[in-house]
């Protein structure tokens, strides 16, 4: 048995205590947590997957300059494999600064004020939903090249894609990455053996995936601007999305949770570099040109693999980890809206957990937003594609100037922040290069949505100060005292609901009130009178006091009498029962009238009673 020793408090000895036993529920909920490698399986399928487009997005943009241009695939792909090494390393240090996960949001909210963060939270929230749109919409893409008599369906296939992927994350998200460990390291592999065969194998003359297209090299120019190589790199660097969602959803690994988050993240980068830069080689060495209809990726198999069955084992490898790899963002996105619910800038309930560590809300409005995407751009990856990445390349930036703040003033970490400013610069640089080549594109959509989305933050963190002044929380409050308290009753008949309705509201209150509405139609009259006769016969020892009222209505005229009751006797509290019968089944609920939620909206709506609605459970 283990011992510690406690700092001795008022009316204590200091000596050796025993601890107490850990909680088997902690234990029952580190299950449903990340390892390094599930973590690897479930937060980086966006980065993975983001070699099948970034090296072509690369290859498209210098094919302007024609071969002369392709010449510098390379070196953009060194210098994106660079910015690489430094957003890992800084993100690193993010994980072992804020344990508790936010990335950006949580550096900008410490270090560059709430206004500064909601920018940051906006622009991730903005791309984790875009990615999820874009993965699924380009994996159904290449499902459709593969056989073309599915395009018409690519709609109906990329909701059913995505129903799977919201499905299996509700159900936590460890078995969503033990779900997701096999097609991640089939496509690592495949690309993997790929760059290796490729390296040692003769460069082809022309590759058969490549033959009959039409090729989109332009005429050879003389020299290559500046301006052509950066916007090449900010292209480039779509590849580099989803690196910092590991360091978004840090609370998802299992303890120690920032060591394994961080072990993680440098094993992220280092696949992803090896893979980008592999590629980018055999681009330079077979000397591969971009075609219409056919991908480079599709093109490099074919060169290093030949065009046989391993060839279709690396695309359908890419088209399933496209479709998955909008799991990164249902494994960032719950976090860091958790994260703004606890900062009162989104709803409560964002910041509730279901069974399975899963924060059920964040799952099902991700999914929500998404399908929307998806009906909106009709399951067409080109609409979508040029509002991506801009939002990750602002959080990027604000991750890195917070950081340079953080290392302010600790000694010995002129390193650190020399890192952390070259990133901070690199990022922000390819920011608003992307967003100016893509603005008419539909990137204005994007410049728009963000500030919008950081006015509702706002509003929302507004209500929410509203709400806790009025509650006086932080505040001590005054005792509480007796109060008169009368119970208002609302009946139409005589039953066992009634009784344990009156039951309830004598063990409530001081007095019990009856009350029932009266109509002037002789058919309700007749009603009412039979109702006052059973009531003396049955005389349960509560007052009816009936409510005449000229309209066919109920709420209204209860909450009247309510609102007259507290007028003419200040200092009551007055609490409405409203009795309900509560069926066995769920389809018997399309059965019930539903005035108890008619007199509970109105006496709400006018009047500050309590409400209390007594459910009769029927068995």
């Amino acid at each position: 048995m283990t011992t510690r020793t406690t700092r001795p408090g008022p009316g204590h000895t200091s000596g050796p205590t025993t601890e107490e036993p850990p909680d088997p529920r902690d234990a029952q909920a580190e299950k449903h947590r990340l390892t390094t490698l599930t973590g690897l399986a479930a937060l980086s399928l966006d980065a993975m997957a983001s070699v099948a487009y970034g090296p072509e997005a690369i290859v498209l943009v210098l094919a302007a300059a024609g071969g002369h241009g392709l010449g510098f695939t390379l070196p953009v792909t060194l210098a994106i494999a660079a910015l690489l090494a430094v957003l890992v390393a800084s993100y690193r240090q993010v994980i072992a600064a804020f344990p508790d996960g936010g990335g950006s949001y949580a550096v900008a909210k410490r270090h560059l004020g709430p206004r500064t963060s909601l920018v940051a939270a906006a622009s991730l929230v903005l791309d984790y939903v875009l990615n999820v749109a874009v993965a699924v919409t380009a994996g159904v893409a290449a499902l459709t090249s593969a056989f073309p008599g599915l395009y018409g369906d690519r709609l109906l296939i990329c909701l059913a894609v995505l129903v799977v992927i919201t499905g299996v994350n509700l159900r936590g998200i460890v078995d969503s990455a033990r779900a997701f460990i096999v097609p991640t390291a089939v496509f690592v592999a495949s690309i993997l053996i790929l760059i290796a065969v490729g390296l040692f194998r003769d460069a082809p003359v022309s590759t058969a995936a490549a033959a009959g297209h039409a090729s989109a090299l332009a005429d050879d120019a003389t020299t290559v601007g500046a301006l052509l190589l950066l916007k090449a790199f900010a292209s480039g660097c779509s590849a580099l999305t989803g690196v910092e969602a590991i360091a978004n959803a840090v609370p998802s690994f299992r303890a120690p949770r920032a060591r394994r988050a961080q072990r993680a993240e440098v094993a992220l980068g280092a696949v992803l570099g090896v893979m980008l830069i592999g590629l980018s080689v055999l681009i330079s060495r077979f000397h591969l040109q971009p075609v219409e209809g056919v991908t480079v990726l599709a093109q490099l198999a074919d060169a290093s693999l030949g065009h046989n069955w391993a060839f279709y084992v690396v695309q359908f490898a890419t088209m399933i980890l496209l479709a998955l790899s909008a799991n990164t963002s249902f494994g960032g996105l719950p976090v860091l809206l958790k994260l703004l619910a606890r900062d009162n800038y989104l709803p409560h309930v964002f910041a509730l957990k279901a069974d399975r560590q899963v924060h059920r809300y964040g799952v099902l409005t991700l999914a929500g937003i998404s399908a929307a995407l998806l009906v909106f751009s009709g399951g067409d990856t080109n609409t979508l594609v040029p509002l991506f990445a801009i939002g990750v390349f602002i959080g990027f930036t604000i991750a890195q100037v917070g950081m340079v703040i953080h290392w302010r003033g600790v000694p010995g970490s002129l390193g650190k922040t020399l890192l952390n400013g070259l990133g901070a610069l690199l990022t922000g640089v390819s920011a608003i290069v992307v967003t100016a080549t893509k603005f008419h594109d539909g990137a204005w959509l994007i410049v728009v949505a963000l500030p919008l989305l950081v006015l509702a933050f706002q509003a929302v963190h507004r209500a929410y100060a509203r709400i806790g002044e009025r509650l006086g929380l932080g505040r001590v409050p005054d005792c509480p005292t007796h109060a008169r308290s009368l119970v208002v009753v609302p009946v139409s008949g005589i039953s066992r609901l009634t009784s344990e309705a009156l039951t309830a509201a004598i063990s409530l209150g001081d007095e019990v009130r009856a009350v029932t509405v009266c109509h002037f139609d002789p058919e309700d009259r007749a009603q009412t009178e039979a109702l006052t006769r059973d009531w003396a016969l049955w005389n349960p020892g509560v007052d009816l006091v009936h409510i005449p009222s000229e309209r066919r209505t109920i709420g209204r005229p209860v909450a009247a009498y309510v609102r007259d009751v507290a007028a003419m006797e200040p200092g009551t509290r007055v609490t409405v029962l409203i009795p309900e019968a509560e069926p066995g089944r769920a389809w018997q609920r399309i059965l019930q009238n539903q005035r108890g939620a008619v007199v509970a909206h109105a006496v709400r709506r006018d009047t500050d009673a309590v409400i209390c609605r007594l459910r009769f459970r029927l068995t």
